[in-house]
């Protein structure tokens, strides 16, 4: 698929269809795309957790606050930040800020690789942190960022959302 199309096409899937697997190959090409993000420094502060097993699932889903379209995906890319990885370069912004940064271009570059693939998924952002991260046994210099539900989207239930005029979110100087 053209950059342009997917940029268009990108929206959030929270179905997904039962039974069908996303193959290790497809979720390596995706974890490419996502190193391939710029970073500050090139810092690449980023560290991706995998998810296919049903009780890491689920309990993702529950620090998600109860989103349990998160543990009916097949697969699902936790996104986790580094922050010392930045700070040993920027300090205080590095690890409060560029960091953050860093792992939000990972994420859509995961995001816009599901579109292109034809696959769907979803950028879920409310989750507790502390819960997720001891869903995944994480260690405690990783902190999860972005919790992406991947599968072969049910598109009964897909629903594109408008977008704002670009003049309402737009201002040019000069």
């Amino acid at each position: 698929m053209d950059l342009w199309e997917a940029i268009k096409e990108r929206h959030s899937i929270r179905r997904y269809v039962e039974g069908r697997d996303v193959p290790a190959e497809t979720v390596e090409r995706l974890l490419q795309a996502a190193i391939a993000a710029p970073s500050a420094g090139n810092c690449q502060p980023w560290h991706f957790v995998v998810v296919r097993d049903p009780k890491t699932k689920r309990g993702l889903a529950e620090a998600a606050y109860g989103q349990q379209f998160v543990a009916q995906a097949p697969v699902v890319i936790v996104v986790c930040a580094d922050p010392a990885r930045s700070a040993s370069r920027y300090g205080r912004r590095g690890s409060e800020l560029y960091c953050l940064q860093d792992t939000a271009a990972a994420t859509e570059n995961i995001l816009l690789g599901v579109t292109a693939l034809g696959l769907g998924a979803c950028w879920v952002g409310a989750f507790d942190e502390g819960a997720a991260a001891a869903a995944l046994n994480l260690p405690s210099h990783l902190r999860p960022v972005a919790i992406i539900p991947v599968g072969h989207p049910d598109e009964r239930f897909a629903r594109r959302t408008p977008r704002r005029p670009l003049a309402e979110v737009t201002t040019f100087i000069g």
